[in-house]
């Protein structure tokens, strides 16, 4: 088994124990991580957890998260940036959230030209997994921390049907207003926006579509980090045959600003990430 199959193996080995650990830990923690956000207390664990397992991880030889400060490791070999539970504020409600790693063949921060590989894991109703290697993405349910395959070469459909916006609509620049108020009119679209990034990207994976967390009027670098989010998710999305934006280029394509920078985040059909940049250059 080569490192990236490893990292996904342990991926998989670890959901369960992510998933079964959300119970008993609701409440937040002391303090806000680096990016200046309240932790829970499953933040906390899910991050402990990964930073243990993927460290040893022969040929890892860095990890770095949403939820901490500094890269742990010595440095060698290939580096892991995980959002170790995305979207976690769905915990309340009970709503969807995930797990988001990116494999950087590279000293972090790096750009997305580094990646070698991307996952994420989703903690819905199943447990599932979707992965990107070498341009191919493939969906598997995970059981008892095994991985099974159900999808190989994944490709976003050729008419998409769903679209989700995150921000505050009063906060949005006026193009990326103007372009969603045209997604918007489109019968053939739906609205799919669950508050957690990873679930309402796996609905663009599934049924083709767009997904958006724009530059905002108060955020014009936008709220996702590139490391941790950006960059793994426009790597999928890439490899299944969609397109990923910052609204002027490749989200793999942006240089880092530092470990936990932030980056506005398009991804989707060419043809919807093709007419945001175009609503976006007005």
């Amino acid at each position: 088994m080569d490192t990236i199959d490893a990292v996904f193996a342990v991926l998989a080995e670890t959901a369960p124990e992510i998933r079964e650990g959300l119970v008993g830990r609701r409440e937040y923690q002391e303090g806000e991580n680096p990016s200046g956000e309240e932790q829970l207390a499953a933040d906390v664990h899910a991050d402990q957890l990964l930073e243990e397992r993927l460290l040893a991880v022969d040929g890892v030889g860095s990890y770095a998260s949403e939820e901490r400060e500094e890269i742990v490791g010595d440095g060698s070999g290939l580096s892991v940036a995980v959002d170790p539970l995305d979207g976690s504020s769905n915990i309340k409600p009970n709503n969807t959230m995930g797990t988001i790693v990116g494999i950087y063949d590279a000293a972090l921060p790096a750009g997305g030209h580094d990646l070698v590989g991307a996952a994420y894991t989703l903690y819905g109703p199943i447990t599932t997994m979707m992965t990107a290697v070498d341009d191919t993405v493939t969906e598997s349910v995970v059981e008892d921390g095994e991985r099974h395959t159900v999808t190989e070469d994944v490709t976003l459909p050729d008419d998409p049907t769903v679209y989700g916006f995150g921000g505050r609509v009063p906060d949005w620049p006026d193009g990326f207003t103007d372009y969603a108020r045209e997604i918007e009119s489109d019968s053939s679209l739906k609205l799919r926006y669950g508050g957690a990034m990873i679930g309402d990207v796996n609905q663009v994976l599934t049924y083709g579509g767009v997904f958006a967390y724009p530059a905002l009027e108060s955020a014009p670098e936008g709220k996702l980090r590139l490391q941790f989010e950006g960059n793994p998710i426009g790597y999928i999305v890439e490899s299944a045959g969609g397109r990923s934006s910052d609204g002027n280029r490749s989200l793999l394509a942006v240089d880092p600003d530092g470990l936990h920078g932030r980056v506005p985040v398009y991804v989707g059909n060419t043809g919807l990430i093709d007419r945001l940049e175009t609503a976006l250059d007005e």
